[in-house]
């Protein structure tokens, strides 16, 4: 299910700056928990930050306080360009139906949090969805994916099957690879491009913090190389 932020919330991107978040929402480590294979299965949360009305989110990767701003950015003269369109998820997303379930799926926006592999790869999965037990598979991988990539729709009604969220934000910490992953935007927040303009309102998305996505402001898993 989608949760509407409230009204107040909100993530400004800055020309070449960092994210000014506004509204109070919480923040939060969110480690990905794997098993011995280096599968992802979960996420656990780590270290909760003191939640404040407002505060700037490291945008360039450079800030010696992350996850905050510290100015590094006008330092190293870090170039924030937004690449990534405004076009709807559903315009850009390609579609895979299953017996019971379809899985739309948007590659640029894959934040390689790996949910998706374990079992047989939830591209394979999903056409194998009148098994109960896949199918609940299907639905778990594609509910984890953070950047919103994959959703699942009931085939029957059209309708996206999501995780409830309460709005707040979440910092990946990858246990497998060993890096820090994007910023975890949850609960239908708005995001407001440098020129003002907002981007599809989301139940999930993942915006860079590493400074080097190809598809800026949102995370496009270059942190992991």
């Amino acid at each position: 299910m989608k949760t509407k932020a409230p009204t107040q919330a909100k993530i400004e991107v800055t020309r070449d700056g960092p994210y000014l978040v506004s509204g109070g929402l919480p923040l939060s480590e969110q480690w990905i928990v794997t098993n011995a294979e280096g599968d992802s299965l979960e996420y656990r949360e780590g270290v909760k930050f003191p939640t404040t009305p407002q505060y700037a989110l490291c945008r360039c990767g450079q800030s010696a306080n992350k996850p905050f701003c510290d100015g590094s950015h006008a330092k190293v003269r870090f170039n924030g360009t937004e690449t990534a369109g405004h076009e709807p998820y559903l315009e850009q997303a390609k579609t895979i139906d299953g017996p019971t379930l379809q899985l739309t799926d948007q590659d640029k926006l894959c934040a390689f949090a790996r949910f998706c592999d374990p079992k047989g790869r939830i591209w394979n999965l999903v056409k194998q969805t009148d098994n109960p037990e896949i199918e609940k598979i299907v639905k778990h991988e594609a509910g984890h994916c953070p950047a919103g990539r994959l959703v699942i729709r009931d085939k029957a009604t059209g309708k996206a099957i999501e995780p409830e969220f309460t709005p707040s934000l979440g910092l990946i910490e990858d246990t497998e690879k060993k890096v820090g992953g994007p910023i975890w935007v949850r609960g239908g927040i708005t995001i407001m491009a440098a020129d003002v303009k907002a981007y599809e309102i989301r139940n999930r998305v993942t915006l860079c913090r590493c400074g080097n996505s190809a598809n800026k402001p949102f995370c496009d898993g270059s942190h992991a190389d």
